[in-house]
Parts: structure tokens; C-alpha cells; sequence
């Protein structure tokens, strides 16, 4: 059986465009099943997290009646920001000089859009060895008030000689601190 179905040009060109529309709505499909299948699999992790994060949550509840909060020790207890700077300042060169080192330069530097108000910053830079900076580092970031440090650069400090002391390093560190608000 011989059948005489000839397309001409137009014909062609309209089934080869309808053809491709095809490919191109089943390909839109199939990536916006995969959108939803990741949008599905990321919420279900979520949900586990939360679900874990009001378990927790309830265990603390549980023994206390509240939520595990920071003591008052961690945080600069100051009326105002720039004196808790200023203890910042007075915590941080406490911790130098118990390293028999000296704070060069310190300054306090801005809070940035992701801070909260309860956030002072300082920028100090001072001269230290090695095995000090790491003893200083561990003080810092274990002991309390809590101080995160946020940047850390280290470049040295003149150059040795022979059989004399290991060169002095500078160091710069840009530091958070959390501090809560007291009456005057």
C-alpha cells in the first residue's frame, strides 16, 4: 500500500517548528520536576534540622525550664558601646602584656550590617612571638568575655640573626566582643 503524503515547504517548516516547541516544553518540564524534587529534598532536610533544633530544645526545657543562654561573664557588661570598647581594649592589652608584649596601635572600628547592636569591634596590632601569639589566641578565643577574632595578619618583624631570638612577628587582629547594656 503506497500512500501519497507529501509535505510541501510550509508544511515542513510548521511540523519541524511544532516538533521543536515539543522538545522545548518537555525539557521545561522535566527541569521544573527537578526544581521541585530539590525544593522537596531541602525542605525535608529542614524540617529534620528543626525537628532536632525543638528536641534539643525540649530536653533543656526540660531540666531548667529555659533555654541554655551565655552567662553574664561572656559579655562586656558597659552602659554604653564605647565603654565597652574601651573594656575590650583594656581585656585585650591585659592578655598582651601577660605576654610580655605591648599593644602598638588599637582602635575601635565600626559595626557592620550583619552585627547586632550588641557587638563592639577592635582593631589592635602589636609585636609578638610565635609561641605567645598562640597562647594569646587560646585566651582569647576560650576565655571569658567571649572575643572572637574575626581577621588575623601576621607579617615579621625584623630580621633574626644567627643564634639570637626568633624574629618578632606584627600582628594585627580585628576582634569581636559581645556586650550587654547596664544602667548608669
Amino acid at each position: 500500500m503506497r500512500s501519497d503524503f507529501e509535505l510541501d515547504r510550509e508544511q515542513s517548516l510548521a511540523l519541524g517548528a511544532l516538533a521543536l516547541l515539543l522538545a522545548f516544553c518537555g525539557a521545561a518540564a522535566v527541569f521544573a520536576l527537578g526544581s521541585r524534587s530539590e525544593a522537596a529534598g531541602e525542605a525535608a532536610q529542614r524540617r529534620a534540622i528543626l525537628t532536632q533544633l525543638e528536641a534539643a530544645q525540649g530536653r533543656s526545657g526540660a531540666r531548667g525550664g529555659k533555654a541554655a543562654i551565655a552567662p553574664d561573664a561572656a559579655f562586656f557588661a558597659a552602659p554604653t558601646q564605647g565603654q565597652a570598647s574601651a573594656l575590650l581594649q583594656a581585656h585585650l592589652t591585659r592578655l598582651v602584656v601577660a605576654q610580655h608584649a605591648s599593644v602598638t596601635t588599637s582602635a575601635t572600628q565600626p559595626t557592620t550590617r550583619e552585627d547586632t547592636s550588641d557587638v563592639v569591634r577592635l582593631r589592635a596590632t602589636f609585636d609578638l612571638g610565635l609561641a605567645p601569639l598562640q597562647t594569646l589566641l587560646y585566651e582569647l578565643e576560650t576565655g571569658a568575655p567571649y572575643v572572637f577574632v574575626d581577621a588575623l595578619s601576621i607579617s615579621p618583624r625584623g630580621g633574626g640573626r644567627r643564634g639570637a631570638e626568633p624574629p618578632a612577628l606584627r600582628v594585627t587582629l580585628d576582634l569581636r566582643a559581645l556586650w550587654r547594656r547596664t544602667q548608669i
